[in-house]
């Protein structure tokens, strides 16, 4: 069983900026021996996924041990919690990255987020102008955020509807803090159309990178609809910490690039070849057996850590290379359609739907995020996308990809490791005795779903009624 990939609409054209790799010396001054200590002081603090729930291959299981199959995913590892502050005048501030967002994007204030409240990217660039103007909430300093400011704000404990099942939707953005709506479905919108716009332009196009809080993606959307009418957004402005977002990469010569900005410490090259996700985790169980690079405490980034690499000012079309630094190695592939490019690289980020499955792993696309449109491979979501792909399965069943913009789908993605941030979190770990189909006493239906009716066994699906299994 798998997730459609979600149904934004998106054209397949390109365009974009980011800032990356630039030196800040208000920081620390050493990273090489950073061990397991979150880093909220930086000034690129990365904000935890806010996933607790483990996954097996297609559905929440209880969490294992680190060093065994399905160890060592998101929801074992604790980084920086998301903290936010109500300021009572229509402004949030997040206390972990400094920043301040205007709380709602509710534009003409009539406490209902709609069609009415989205704009155009020219209406957009205007109104930033109209907001510092007037001073709003006391600034006139406000922005609009860029992709990985706004990706900051993502929470992975929401789950995807676009598998269809529209109950108990929880959206991927903390709806008590900030103002949310769902597609306005009485306009003609779909469910899922809550796309929130950045400032950052794809470099190889005409794409606007954006979240869409109710599917839990970053896509580059076209700035003219397929409708052929200039496509909208909702948005959010922000205030406050200019070096959010900003790298600031040294290589140690020893096969690391530590970031003094976010205070983690990378591998230099990726795995080499595609795998699974299960295989993924596996991957860095191996590593630290052989302690790798001198380290025994690798592991799988999560998407937000994972996503705090890409440099939005590079591309496959612009730059021939990765939305990557430089002074990371990355192995090239021959992609879709035949052309040179640069891999989906797997996170530890289970992208879990509203129908309580687990079937798909977050990815972000460091090179062309494929689409087949109109009988051709394009790129149709730009390099610095982060989609889904199942965790497992045969690519070869989805040879013009899936879902609407027909998302390349390729099953074996790549891996690039991590190390330094998040803290392993003992208390998620599952009692021995889940999975023995009874809800036992230390059981709950956060540690063991599979026994206590928080969700289905990781063998649903394999056609045979397993312990845990209704």
């Amino acid at each position: 069983m798998f997730l459609a990939p979600g149904c934004d609409d998106a054209s397949n054209s390109n365009n974009a900026n980011n800032t990356n790799n630039t030196n800040n010396t208000n920081n620390v001054n050493n990273i090489n021996n950073v061990n397991n200590a979150n880093n909220a002081n930086v000034p690129f603090p990365v904000v935890d996924t806010a996933q607790v729930q483990c996954f097996g291959e297609l559905a929440a299981a209880g969490c294992v041990g680190v060093d065994v199959a399905f160890g060592g995913q998101d929801a074992q590892f604790l980084g920086n919690q998301p903290s936010y502050t109500d300021n009572g005048d229509g402004t949030v501030t997040d206390n972990v990255t400094g920043l301040m967002w205007v709380k709602t994007p509710d534009m003409n204030a009539d406490g209902v987020i709609n069609v009415d409240d989205k704009l155009t990217w020219t209406e957009i660039q205007a109104y930033v102008g109209t907001l510092n103007a007037e001073a709003f909430a006391g600034h006139a300093d406000w922005r609009l955020p860029t992709i990985k400011e706004l990706y900051s704000l993502i929470d992975f404990r929401g789950t995807d509807p676009s598998n269809g099942n529209e109950e108990n939707l929880i959206p991927f953005i903390d709806d008590a803090m900030f103002g949310f709506a769902w597609g306005d479905t009485a306009a003609g919108e779909r469910t899922i159309d809550s796309q929130y716009a950045s400032g950052t332009l794809y470099v190889s196009g005409d794409l606007l990178f954006g979240v869409n809080f109710a599917d839990g993606r970053i896509k580059g959307y076209g700035l003219i609809g397929p409708d052929g009418n200039d496509k909208t957004f909702l948005l959010i402005c922000v205030r406050g910490n200019p070096a959010y977002g900003v790298n600031d990469l040294v290589d140690n010569g020893d096969g690391t690039v530590s970031d003094l900005a976010t205070g983690l410490m990378w591998s230099r090259d990726d795995s080499g070849a595609g795998m699974t996700w299960e295989e993924a985790l596996a991957f860095a169980h191996t590593k630290n057996a052989e302690n790798h690079l001198g380290y025994s405490d690798w592991r799988v980034p999560n998407i937000k850590e994972l996503h705090s690499i890409v440099d939005y000012a590079r591309s496959p079309d612009l730059t021939g290379s990765p939305a990557l630094d430089p002074v990371f190695n990355s192995t090239s592939i021959t992609n879709e359609a035949g052309a040179l490019d640069w891999p989906y690289v797997w996170s530890s980020t289970t992208h879990a739907a509203s129908n309580g499955m687990g079937s798909a792993g977050s990815y972000v696309s460091f090179g062309r995020a494929l689409g087949y449109m109109n009988n051709h491979w394009v790129d149709v979501h730009g390099a610095g996308a982060q989609r889904s792909d199942p965790k497992d399965g045969d690519p070869a069943d989805y040879p013009t990809g899936f879902g609407p913009q027909g998302d390349a789908i390729r099953i074996l993605n790549f891996v690039r490791l991590v190390r330094g941030g998040a803290t392993w979190d003992a208390s998620v770990l599952a009692p021995a005795t889940c999975g023995d189909g009874t809800c036992d006493a230390a059981e709950t239906e956060a540690n063991c779903p599979q026994d206590c009716g928080g969700g289905t066994t990781g063998e649903c699906g394999d056609g045979t009624c397993d312990a845990g299994e209704d």
